[in-house]
Order: C-alpha cells, then structure tokens, then sequence
C-alpha cells in the first residue's frame, strides 16, 4: 500500500512530495521524496498526521440534542444510564459502527473508546465477550483504528454498592475483572491489526484502592491505562472524606502513577495534584466540548505542561464529533482561564492530536517509520480556511474541512448522508420508550 501527499504538515513545517509506503499491517516501512504519485497509490493534497481521540463512550452520542438545556453532569448521568439500558450486542454493533463512520469524517483516524457496558442490564454475562466484540466488528466495519478500553467498574460511589442502573458495568471485583479481561485479550489476539486491547480503570469513586492496587500491579506493563480523575469537585470531595487525600495523592501513594497511565479530565487539580502528575509523565486527556457541555470546569492544561505531562485530547460524550475543535477548544479554554492568548502553540496542538493521542493510546506515533500510516486530508483552501498559514489551520478548520481520512493505508470511505440518517433511526428507537 501507499499514499502519496503533496504537502504533509509535520513537525511544525510542510513537507513536498511525501510518499509513504505500509506493510500488509498498515504500518509505515518507508518514506522518501516523490515529484507525483505512482500507479494505485492514494493522493492526498494537504495532509496532517492522524488524529487519536483518546476518550470516547460511543453510545453517549445517544444523547446528543436530548440532554443540554439544563441540569447538572449528575441529571445528565441519569439520562445516560436510561440510554446504556437499551443496549444490547446487535443494538450497539449497528450503533458503534455509525458513531465510528462520523468519527472518520469528523477527523478521527484513531479512537480510545472507554468501555464498561460489559453485560446484560442484570448483571449477567453476555457469553462470549459480546458486547466487546461488538465495538471491535464496528470499527473494523467503518475502518477506523480501536483501542478498546475494557473498563473496571465496581463500585457506586466509594464504599457504596452498584446501583441497579450500574449492574451490567461490574465483575464483582478486580479478580473477575482481571480474568474476563485476559479471556478478552485471547479471544482479540491476531484478529485484526485495526483492534488492540486497552484498559481502563473508571475513577476512583467507582473502584475500591485495593481494586485499583492490584488492577495496576497485575495488568501487562505494556498495556496502556486509563482513569477518569477529578472531573467534579465532588468526585474530589469524596476521596478527601474517605482518604484523607486527593484522587492524584491516592493514585500516587498506591504506586499507579506512571509514564502509561492516562487520566482523564483532570479538571480540578491541586497545585500538588500537578507536580505529582508531571512528576509520572501521564498523559492527561481533556475533553474540551465534553467539559463544556456539563459544566465541568476548565481544566490547567499549561500547567500540565510545563510539569511535563503530555495532553492529548477526546470527545468523550460525543455531543461533538470534531477532531478539530476539541483542539481548538483547548487553546481556547487556556485563552478563558488565562486571559491571555497563545497559550499552546500550533505546532503543540497538532502534536496534541497525533503523537499525544496516540501515545495515549500506546500506538506508536502516525505518519512515521514503524507508526501506522493514518493521515487526515484537510482543506486548507475552504471558506474557513483560506489565507491561513499551514499550522494556523488547527484554529481554524474543523470537521467540514476533512476531505478523507486514511486509516492503515486505506482511504476511509463514508457515507455521510446514509451515516446520519441511520443515527437518527436508532436514537429514536432507544428514547422510544421515553416518549
């Protein structure tokens, strides 16, 4: 396979002529100067490294349109735990694959998708890790790249029971989980370079330490992690009653601070919290549309920075699929909070998308020797984009400006009109009931 670019953003300047070439698994096995493509390969114009959305709950797009007029991140739960109801393997199979397709024209060539509908709405297990394989048939069906984040759920509040909206999310304790999660990682083995295996551990709230201890000690050291971490005051407010100590300072005294761990949000942070962060070099994930839509805050992406932890970005709830305005929203919250501009600078942001996604992810860097060869072709001439120099179009552009996407080598081919009709069939039929 090979793809040809004309003009390739990288590393903060613009290459001529770039032709690419990938192994049967999509990755890049050379790279040298072409004046014009050769026979078969695809053609790009303006191009940038693909783009890795590190934090995605897929069937959170149910909610788009139905949840934002009012209410707190605690009313919207609810109408959310009312959508994860209604899910079952076919169900979210059809619906995942749509959710992919609008992520591959929103910009997203990779896709982090923090899952924790493991079973049946009682609790008991779908055989054969169903609901897992659901979201692997999906993203091989839209062609996207998956790292699924099988998540660890327990607990519904620290020292509380599952409610019975939360029964399908937990396997007991960190033992079941641990062993339905190798079982998964078996039954995932050689089948698609498009799907590796993540995990995920969902917050400290919602996993008991011990849990969280053993999860982390016992997980393959290869295997990226993540967490949800200090999204709400609240979430914080509960680990000091409990611990004495922030969720960070619990993460740190537990040994779950490392350079594999990504966390989440990461809103409401200590000037402690910061230094213990950088200290590791997590990767933290910010979730810019997400954080604004549910009034979580504005999270200290700078400060992050500058103590060494490495941002990526995800569309977490989906309300937004746009690869290009979570990274402009996350100069923009800086430009907010700061009340000054230029706080992260072009070339950061694009290196957010690609290399921070990614390596979120544990995938290797996009667009590079060894990396996998997933590009976004962008309109740098639109009526959104004309006039801008090359590495100012990560503030301009956003999803209506991604010509292709290509995914392994593969240009991604989607049918936008098809994609959304079939959304609004099947958010309909799960509010059905609602009615």
């Amino acid at each position: 396979m090979s793809v040809w670019v004309d003009r390739l953003l990288r590393d903060g300047r613009v290459l001529r002529g770039v032709l690419f070439e990938a192994d049967d698994a999509g990755l890049v096995v050379g790279e040298r100067h072409a004046d014009a493509p050769p026979p078969g390969a695809v053609a790009l114009d303006f191009a940038v490294p693909g783009l890795g959305d590190a934090h995605s709950h897929a069937f959170h797009r149910a909610l788009r349109g139905r949840t934002h007029e009012s209410g707190s991140f605690w009313t919207w739960r609810s109408a959310m735990y009312r959508a994860a109801a209604r899910l079952d393997p076919d169900l979210y199979r059809e619906f995942a694959t749509a959710v992919f397709r609008e992520m591959a024209l929103g910009g997203w060539t990779a896709v982090g998708e923090f899952h924790y509908v493991h079973h049946r709405p009682d609790g008991t297990p779908y055989p054969d890790h169903a609901m897992e394989l659901a979201l692997a048939d999906a993203a091989e069906a839209a062609g996207i790249r998956l790292v699924l984040l099988d998540t660890c759920y327990l607990a519904g509040g620290i020292g509380e029971a599952l409610s019975p909206e939360q029964r399908r999310f937990g396997d007991g304790d960190a033992a079941g989980w641990l062993e339905r999660w190798h079982a998964l990682r078996e039954t995932l083995a050689g089948r698609s370079p498009l799907v590796t295996l993540g995990a995920a551990i969902h917050s400290v709230r919602a996993v008991p330490r011990g849990d969280i201890r053993r999860i982390s000690a016992e997980l393959p050291r290869d295997v990226p992690l993540h967490i949800h971490l200090s999204e709400q005051p609240a979430e914080n407010e509960a680990s000091v009653r409990a611990y004495g100590l922030t969720p960070t300072e619990v993460l740190a005294e537990d040994g779950v601070l490392s350079d594999r761990l990504s966390v989440v949000h990461a809103t409401h942070l200590t000037p402690r919290d910061i230094e213990l962060l950088g200290a590791a070099r997590v990767h933290a994930v910010f979730c810019p549309t997400t954080e604004a839509d549910l009034g979580d805050g504005i999270g200290p992406a700078a400060e992050l920075v500058r103590a060494g932890v490495r941002l990526a970005v995800g569309s977490d709830q989906n309300a937004v699929v746009d690869a290009l305005l979570e990274l402009r929203g996350l100069e923009a919250g800086e430009r907010l909070r700061s009340l000054s501009r230029g706080r992260l600078a072009p070339d950061l942001l694009w290196r957010i998308g690609a290399d921070g996604g990614y390596g979120s992810l544990g995938l290797p860097a996009p667009a590079r020797l060894g990396g996998p060869l997933d590009l976004v072709e962008l309109d740098d001439r639109s009526l959104r984009t004309a006039g801008s120099e090359p590495l100012q179009v990560a503030l301009t552009a956003t999803a209506a400006d991604v010509r292709r996407t290509v995914v392994g080598g593969a240009a991604v081919e989607v049918d936008a009109a098809a994609v959304a009709r079939r959304l609004g069939e099947i958010v309909d039929g799960i509010f059905e009931e609602d009615a």
